[in-house]
């Protein structure tokens, strides 16, 4: 999910908490409770930071070690001893639960988006993204924003408030899952180009009503869609270049770093007088017709790499971040 909705959650998290007795009577308990998630559920994403070092370190390791099974232990640790210092005297295994929930709801949201997290290491590296929730669901954000305000109007109480509230969004997911999944495997009796070993991959919009589709041939091309009012309308195709340049290309740090996170990369080639653009594509976020998530690598005629760049970026600012006049 997207920094905002992290943000919500957590304070909705806090509101949660009072249905634990000991935090509900307790107003010291109660802030520290609220300092605790609402910075659990942000500090997953505290490796943001590796954009300092590179956007390749970032690409490859954002989600990564930092949603991992020991990171929420180590992350519900670091953050319920530093409360213990600020708050001295309050009940530990009550302030490390709701941290740990914070924390662990977090990791567990963030693998219905599409980006994905490495949640399941150390005993896997594998990227898992379930496609089903947008990294920004107004249905989300929305029913947290009127629970915290009618909490904070004291409308209501938050035992009573929050409560309905988490029931509504399990609800929700489940509803959302069981959606994606009936609407996901029913794509190819409606596709009238469908053919053997040709996969299908659902991805949710902000519109909730509007999949993007992906189309991964059997050849190892793609074809790009919509899915709106139970009709699919293709709108790009993407082929994928085979090319020495291209194979030279994922010797360097940027693509590899790229293809180490994305299994949706398919590589287009340019030739020029002075060599090879070799760009990779997640073929999973189109915008405007374009896709701006991308790896570059320009290599001259003895495929060694002259420039490079990887993140998200536009057709018009990609050149200028190249020295090469592509």
């Amino acid at each position: 999910m997207d920094s905002g909705t992290h943000l919500v959650i957590g304070f909705g998290l806090a509101g949660l908490a009072y249905i634990d007795p000991i935090v509900a009577s307790n107003p010291a308990v109660a802030t520290a409770v609220l300092v605790g998630t609402v910075v659990g559920s942000q500090a997953p994403d505290f490796d943001t930071l590796l954009r300092f070092k590179s956007n390749a370190s970032y690409i490859k390791n954002h989600r990564g070690l930092s949603h991992s099974l020991p990171a929420v232990v180590i992350w519900t640790g670091l953050i319920t001893l530093a409360l213990m210092l600020v708050f001295q005297g309050l009940p530990v295994g009550h302030i490390a639960l709701w941290v740990f929930v914070a924390v662990a709801f977090h990791v567990f949201t963030d693998l219905f988006n599409t980006y994905g997290t490495q949640a399941l290491r150390p005993f896997s590296h594998k990227w898992v993204s379930w496609n089903i929730i947008h990294i920004f669901d107004p249905v989300i954000f929305l029913s947290h924003i009127v629970a915290i305000f009618t909490w904070s109007v004291h409308l209501a109480r938050p035992q009573i408030i929050f409560p309905l509230l988490y029931a509504f969004l399990a609800v929700y997911y489940v509803w959302r899952s069981w959606h994606h999944y009936r609407l996901e495997s029913r794509l190819y009796q409606q596709d009238p180009q469908y053919a053997d070993g040709d996969r299908y991959f659902l991805i949710p919009t902000f519109n909730l009503q509007a999949w993007q589709i992906v189309k991964r041939r059997s050849d190892g091309h793609f074809i790009l869609g919509e899915y709106r009012n139970r009709r699919i309308q293709w709108v790009d195709e993407v082929a994928c270049a085979v090319h020495p340049a291209v194979e030279a290309s994922k010797l360097h740090k940027n693509v590899a770093a790229f293809l180490y996170f994305s299994s949706f990369a398919c590589a287009e080639l340019r030739s020029h007088e002075w060599g090879y653009e070799v760009r990779w594509a997640d073929v999973r976020y189109r915008h405007r017709k374009q896709y701006p998530f991308v790896a570059v690598v320009l290599l001259d005629q003895e495929l060694q790499p002259i420039d490079s760049y990887v993140g998200w970026v536009s057709e018009t600012r990609l050149g200028k971040k190249l020295r090469a006049n592509t």
